[in-house]
């Protein structure tokens, strides 16, 4: 099987072509930005009359006891997508610039305009003016890009002018650290300097733009990684548009479905996202609830949070969308019509829970008491709030394992709001009555709300 696949394989006897392709539109980004002196300290005493007198004074003229402001600069790299002059680049290539020049394959170089950034993919959008059609390279379909796919780099590494290396897609659907993270990882040479630059596949379309390199030296050992190109035609369209992003917004704040909370709530999988709180906003106009699993958007699987968060992001501000949630163990369809993430993420989150009963207990290794007054001074809680308030919890307990903490605020259990000890206890017994082997509580943590699964077996 391995003879037949080696010898029907295409491998590319040169990519010769395809570099002198697509060369004419890759360029090499050099900004400046101003920055003040440093002052220096105390200038040397030399003695009145000192044969150094001189020499010193013309020294610090020259200096001028670095007051005077300086031009850092930094390279990188950028693509040109139309012939009227827009370009492609990282956000970290341009950021705080105060000028941004262009220079392209042909040696020409132009002043840059910026357009519009967006940090949260560390994409950013130029526009250059010029007498004739500027020659420009299309976005391919990063959603079809295969592990083990041919690729090309090319850019300005290490400011060493346009250079081309060769390589495979070693892994998709890599995250590093954003929300939006939709990462190519490939062995072809990405080095400093070809940050913004782009990633062709063999047809000569950017299905990345070269962003980060995982490396011990700072060097390339093989780990670099372009954001895919689907995700970035969504923020360049935008930025063309609007010189800013809109991103839809739900209006939820969610958690991944574990395990043992899969097994707690009786779902099929530990799959889709779960609801752990609904302020004010588009969510709860339409009616999903704390406890809502949500399967379904917009026709879309949802299997974890990072992917819901992706797929409400990309879906357009006002969009009126059909949302399916599992509620109590039933499917509910649920049409909400999206608000804009932009708008709403300085929105503070209300809290609002019931009365509560001074009484204490410990339960499942921990040590639980009804808010009161005094309790609610202590954690610093407002005083609408209630539930249960986590006094201590055992070290060797479940609780403690799955996360709990003295000060944690159950408001929760059993997927039913809690007032007293009594409701705890009920909620643990119907469960166990029902065969759970975990329990579902809903916990506020300095007002963050999460749901945990604790084990009912002994």
């Amino acid at each position: 099987m391995a003879q037949t696949i080696a010898a029907n394989a295409k491998l590319p006897e040169s990519f010769a072509d395809l570099a002198e392709q697509v060369s004419p539109s890759v360029v090499n980004i050099t900004t400046s930005t101003n920055v003040a002196g440093v002052d220096q300290g105390p200038a040397p005493v030399v003695p009145e009359g000192s044969p150094l007198e001189d020499f010193f004074k013309d020294f610090l003229d020259r200096q001028n006891r670095g007051q005077r402001p300086r031009q850092s600069s930094a390279l990188g790299s950028g693509f040109v997508i139309s012939a009227d002059g827009y370009i492609v680049t990282n956000n970290h290539v341009i950021d705080k610039a105060d000028e941004i020049e262009v220079e392209f394959f042909s040696g020409d170089k132009l002043k840059a305009k910026l357009i519009g950034t967006d940090p949260k993919t560390d994409i950013a959008l130029l526009k250059v003016e010029s007498d004739e059609p500027l020659p420009f390279v299309p976005f391919g379909d990063s959603d079809v890009m295969r592990v083990g796919d041919w690729v090309l780099a090319v850019g300005n590494p290490l400011g060493q002018g346009f250079s081309v290396s060769a390589g495979i897609v070693s892994a998709r659907e890599r995250e590093l650290s954003g929300a939006y993270d939709d990462f190519i990882q490939t062995d072809a040479a990405i080095n400093k300097g070809n940050s913004g630059g782009p990633l062709f596949n063999v047809e000569g379309e950017v299905v990345g733009v070269n962003t980060a390199i995982l490396s011990p030296t700072g060097g390339s050992i093989g780990i670099g990684f372009s954001m895919a190109s689907n995700v970035v035609t969504k923020v360049v369209d935008q930025l063309q548009e609007f010189g800013e992003t809109r991103r839809g917004w739900l209006g939820v704040r969610i958690q991944d479905v574990s395990e043992d909370v899969a097994e707690a709530m009786d779902l099929a999988s530990a799959k889709g996202a779960l609801v752990t709180d609904v302020p004010d906003g588009p969510g709860k106009d339409a009616g999903i609830k704390a406890g809502d699993v949500i399967m379904i958007f917009d026709g879309n699987d949802v299997s974890n949070t990072r992917e819901l968060v992706r797929i409400v992001g990309s879906t357009a501000v006002g969009k009126a969308v059909d949302v399916d949630v599992i509620r109590e163990g039933e499917t509910v369809t649920l049409a909400v019509t999206l608000g804009r993430r932009e708008e709403a993420e300085a929105t503070a989150v209300p809290v609002a829970i019931e009365k509560a009963d001074p009484e204490e207990k410990t339960i499942l290794g921990m040590t639980v008491a009804v808010l009161n007054d005094e309790l609610r001074d202590q954690l610093g809680l407002d005083k609408d709030m209630s539930g249960l308030v986590v006094k201590e919890v055992a070290d060797e307990s479940d609780a403690f394992e799955k996360g709990l903490r003295a000060g944690d605020l159950i408001v929760e259990a059993g997927q039913q709001k809690v007032e007293g000890l009594g409701d705890l206890e009920d909620r643990i017994a119907e469960a166990k009555d029902a065969g759970r082997k975990s329990f579902l509580m809903l916990i506020r943590r300095q007002g963050d709300p999460r749901f945990l699964a604790l084990s009912l077996e002994d």
